[in-house]
């Protein structure tokens, strides 16, 4: 296995598993999973990070590299400030928007990984 098969099996996985964790804490019934949820999420970015300078190792435009980084990088800092943002009545709103985000890791996790195995092999200077 490549470590970018690892790390696209990692940002599925780990993202599969983290949305439903964040679906069950976000029901209240279970507060006590947020320090699992937070580190596999944790994992997930890294995940999508190591994707990114994969792919732009590869030769993936940087455009798509950046934007997958810069995605990454946005949503642990929502995901650890989300509790202080719109608190009271409105704040599902940045619980949307904090979903909408691990969406798009594991979309981002997709495209990188599409775009690495489409990318024809270069040689890679000595």
């Amino acid at each position: 296995m490549t470590l970018a098969t690892g790390a696209r099996l990692a940002v599925r996985i780990g993202g599969s598993i983290v949305l439903l964790l964040g679906l069950v804490i976000w029901t209240g019934r279970a507060d006590e999973l947020k320090d699992l949820h937070i580190l596999i999420g944790i994992i997930v970015v890294v995940a999508l990070w190591t994707l990114a300078v994969l792919a732009a190792r590869a030769g993936v435009p940087l455009v798509l590299v950046g934007l997958a980084a810069v995605w990454g990088l946005i949503q642990p800092v929502l995901g650890l400030t989300q509790a202080n943002l719109l608190v009271g009545d409105w704040h599902w709103v940045i619980q949307v928007i904090h979903l909408f985000f691990g969406l798009g890791v594991i979309g981002w996790g997709e495209a990188l990984g599409r775009a690495i195995k489409s990318t024809p092999s270069r040689p890679v200077a000595p």
